[in-house]
């Protein structure tokens, strides 16, 4: 079993910058195995994918934060980043983070990851 958590969330002005943490744990997690992906909630909203870095160490991106959000990840430590820049009003939703085993699967979509976070609020103001 492999557990996730979410750290660094909290309030923001808009164009400020946040950093979240991701902290994986379990017997069987390696960073070589596991693909990571975050993703986010509004209030009322579907959850929707943000960006992923595959075990390869492959990117993806939702296109409304390229050029602003940088997901990275520490092998060494577990973690898996996710630096937000320019921060927007409708970037503010709950943050999770997820794993998804090895494989080619997609990463943009949340049925195709094995273990979730509990999430992480980040408020961004006017």
């Amino acid at each position: 079993q492999v557990h996730v958590v979410e750290s660094g969330g909290g309030s923001v002005q808009a164009g400020g910058s946040l950093m979240l943490s991701c902290a994986a744990s379990g017997r069987t997690f390696s960073s070589s195995r596991y693909s990571m992906g975050w993703f986010r909630q509004a209030p009322e909203k579907e959850r929707e994918f943000v960006a992923a870095i595959r075990w390869n160490g492959d990117t993806y991106y939702l296109d409304s934060v390229k050029g602003r959000f940088t997901i990275s990840r520490d092998n060494a430590e577990r973690t898996v980043y996710l630096h937000m820049n320019s921060l927007k009003l409708e970037d503010t939703a709950v943050y999770y983070c997820a794993a998804q085993l090895k494989s080619l699967r997609s990463l943009t979509s949340a049925g195709f990851y094995d273990s979730w976070g509990q999430g992480t609020q980040v408020t961004v103001s006017s």
